[in-house]
């Protein structure tokens, strides 16, 4: 049954968020999906949520749904904006993707305070600095 179904591990996606410069040339957080490997990845599905507690009340977000038809090998598709007030829950993007004919998912998670300035690094394919998780 379910304890027989082998999932196939995966490395070479993930996701970022980027602090970078909005269309109002003001500062903003975008969520990406990054995709490392040298073949091109289809089929990109992704569903994110936010849950946590804000001010000792449980919060949970709605759970978006997003599609990318298809992501280049070395290269990287926009998801979503993030607003500065869901950093301190926890953000929740589950991704599912075709690759070489085979269907893969993985679920990544932004822990409640770990998006923040102090921890901005630069992500070579996006040119920008953010926050990666693989």
């Amino acid at each position: 049954m379910l304890k027989d179904i082998i999932e196939p591990a995966f490395d070479g996606v993930g996701v970022a968020v980027i602090h970078e410069e909005g269309e109002d040339n003001e500062m903003v957080w975008n969520v990406y999906l990054i995709n490392f490997n040298n073949a091109l990845i289809d089929g990109v599905l992704i569903s994110s949520k936010g849950y946590g507690t804000i001010n000792n009340e449980e919060v949970k977000t709605t759970v978006l749904r997003h599609m990318l038809q298809e992501i280049d090998a070395l290269d990287y598709g926009k998801i979503e904006p993030l607003h500065e007030d869901l950093f301190t829950i926890n953000n929740e993007y589950w991704v599912s993707f075709y690759l070489d004919g085979k269907i893969y998912d993985r679920k990544f998670v932004f822990v409640e305070n770990t998006i923040d300035k102090s921890r901005l690094s630069h992500i070579n394919i996006i040119d920008k600095k953010g926050i990666l998780i693989m």
